[in-house]
């Protein structure tokens, strides 16, 4: 983590509720689970992706389709990360042609990766529809990017960061607010 824990936002259960509302209202907005496909953006995005997926099965009785998106060569920063950036594997096992797309991710910041998940999306084929969930909203858009679901709405500063753990990935279990040690 980069920075000072400053408040802890969600713990497992603040996580476990915000996701389970986001598939409620993910089958609510598209009117059942008839041509979804959820994608999980790597790496926070997945496992995120994976429970709405079990959530929606629960509740449905329906396992709607589940893709791994990598979108490391449509970052528009990717220069600036390392000459030899790592590339792993976009898995998406259906077509996408006339599916609703949802991207999924933890947090929503600039828009940034959510442009290059649109960008990756649209070379693997033609939806109908695409829409984000991400489980936390956190404000300082740099493009005219919204989530369509949002587990938590966190308005920030440029100094704090969000740090989102997830069990699959971090081994804890929590969203909490830092404060950056540099001075950027």
């Amino acid at each position: 983590m980069e920075g000072t824990v400053k408040s802890k936002i969600l713990d497992s259960d603040g996580i476990r509720r915000a996701v389970t509302r986001i598939a409620h209202e993910i089958v609510e907005k598209n009117k059942g689970t008839n041509k979804l496909v959820l994608v999980g953006i790597r790496r926070r995005g997945v496992p995120l992706a994976e429970r709405i997926q079990q959530y929606i099965e629960e509740f449905e009785g329906v396992k709607v389709p589940l893709g791994i998106l990598d979108i490391t060569l449509y970052r528009d920063d990717l220069s600036t990360i390392d000459i030899h950036p790592v590339v792993h594997e976009t898995d998406i096992p259906v077509s996408i042609e006339g599916k609703a797309v949802i991207l999924i991710d933890d947090v929503l910041f600039t828009g940034r990766t959510a442009r290059a998940a649109l960008d990756a999306t649209m070379d693997i084929g033609r939806p109908e529809r695409i829409q984000l969930a991400v489980l936390v909203d956190r404000g300082h858009r740099e493009l005219p990017i919204r989530a369509d679901y949002v587990g938590k709405n966190l308005p920030t500063s440029r100094r704090e960061v969000v740090a989102v753990r997830l069990k699959e990935v971090d081994g804890d279990e929590d969203v909490l607010l830092l404060e950056r040690d540099d001075p950027k």
